[in-house]
């Protein structure tokens, strides 16, 4: 059985600005979309490539926030992102630390207000 989650979307107040903060963290690249009222900004990646896909999206219907469920960035070292967080204009909460045998753990506030995660198994 696959991992279940399949799709995320993190919420925009300005999507530009949210785009270029992922941009710098995490050397995303993205795809726009044009839902109508809304606007994401699909990461690009592939299904082989394994992962669930996302979006950074600007709606309406959703808000920012730091409560709630958090969703991890997988890396290949938490830490190295990690730095990039505040030069990027977000806020580190939590620098990379061990989780014990399932690696390492480090969360960020992004620019929209968003309490967001990232791992790595070294």
């Amino acid at each position: 059985m696959a991992f279940p989650v399949t799709w995320f979307e993190i919420a925009c107040k300005d999507l530009d600005r949210a785009k270029g903060f992922y941009s710098k963290v995490f050397k995303s690249e993205f795809q726009f979309i044009d839902m109508g009222p809304d606007k994401m900004e699909m990461f690009k990646g592939t299904p082989e490539g394994g992962g669930a896909g996302g979006a950074l999206v600007l709606s309406k219907e959703n808000t920012p926030s730091t409560d709630g469920c958090i969703i991890y960035f997988s890396c290949e070292d938490c830490g190295v992102e990690a730095g990039r967080v505040e030069e990027a204009g977000g806020k580190l909460l939590m620098p990379k630390t061990s989780i014990g045998e399932f690696g390492w753990i480090a969360q960020f506030i992004d620019t929209e207000g968003n309490r967001v995660g990232m791992h790595s198994s070294k």
